[in-house]
């Protein structure tokens, strides 16, 4: 055989078949006979059937890790709702607990301002409606603070009540606040009146007795003095007005060494308010209007009439 015809005839084993664009369409074209087969007659739905059901475990532990992800959010997420929720309830609580508080406490004294206009309007003296602002620093005394002073006419003695009785007297006056020392202070006493019996004492402060209370001194062993007798200022002093409450006696100590008698007596202003009336000294009071004088009518004269020109005697 020529050495060219070698080199020009494919061998057999390299022979080449149809053409790739032949390939190509026969492929596509199958595959469209497929689909519509499967369209059709529903052929691989089996297979899909099995291949979801293999697939189906995969594909619920390949969501896990999602699904934990998105509860551990939902949890913290609800979790902080709950918390915010929980303290803004807690808030608005506290925040009506305290205007409940205010209210009850503005109640009683509104009640208490009421009772201390009409205790005004009884007194027949002038007097002045003050606020305590503090006690006093000092352990040893028992004062307390009010929020009127020598520009509002507050004087030195004045006499401090409320709607209970006598709480005190005013001791110090500054240009804006004043001092007020209370009966039970040991430098301040008070002429007392049992109201029983109509018999006159002095009462000192005691602060020590009954944790605060009103002593007796000088009381006879015989004297007509029972628990529970009320005492009242006197008046003879010409700084209390007299019929005040001072207080009511709580005990009584008789000693047979001694002739006289400790009479210990609770204030009734023991539980004081945040408003006194603060009353001027009844030496200072001005002076009512003297009455006028009734003038007498004038007599008359009787001087007899004289009768009309021409007439008959």
């Amino acid at each position: 055989m020529a050495l060219d015809t070698l080199e020009r005839s494919t061998p057999p084993t390299f022979r080449q078949g149809l053409s790739i664009t032949s390939k190509t369409l026969l492929l596509g074209l199958l595959a469209v006979l497929l689909m519509a087969a499967d369209h059709r007659l529903q052929i691989s739905q089996p297979i899909r059937s099995g291949v979801a059901l293999v697939l189906a475990p995969l594909q619920w532990v390949s969501l896990q890790p999602v699904n934990a992800v998105n509860a551990l959010t939902r949890y913290f997420g609800n979790l902080e709702e709950a918390q915010d929720a929980a303290l803004s309830f807690q808030t608005r609580t506290i925040a009506q607990a305290q205007r409940l508080q205010q209210v009850e406490q503005l109640s009683q004294e509104n009640a208490h301002l009421r009772q201390l206009l009409d205790l005004r309007s009884q007194v027949a003296g002038p007097s002045k409606a003050v606020q305590v602002l503090y006690d006093t620093s000092d352990p040893y005394t028992q004062r307390v603070v009010v929020d009127r002073g020598l520009m509002a006419g507050i004087v030195p003695g004045s006499a401090v009540i409320d709607t209970t009785g006598v709480v005190g007297q005013v001791t110090r006056v500054y240009p804006l606040v004043s001092e007020v020392t209370l009966l039970t202070d040991r430098t301040q006493s008070i002429p007392v009146m049992n109201a029983r019996t109509g018999s006159r004492h002095v009462a000192n402060g005691d602060p020590q007795a009954l944790s605060g209370s009103l002593d007796l001194k000088f009381v006879p062993a015989g004297a007509d003095m029972q628990k529970g007798d009320l005492l009242t200022t006197s008046g003879i002093d010409g700084v209390y007005p007299a019929g005040l409450h001072v207080g009511r006696i709580a005990r009584i100590d008789r000693r047979v060494d001694s002739s006289f008698a400790r009479v210990h007596a609770e204030p009734m202003a023991t539980e004081r308010g945040r408003h006194l009336l603060v009353l001027q000294p009844v030496k200072d009071w001005p002076e009512p209007p003297k009455p006028e004088p009734i003038k007498a009518p004038k007599a008359k004269s009787q001087v007899p009439a004289m009768p009309p020109v021409g007439a008959k005697p």
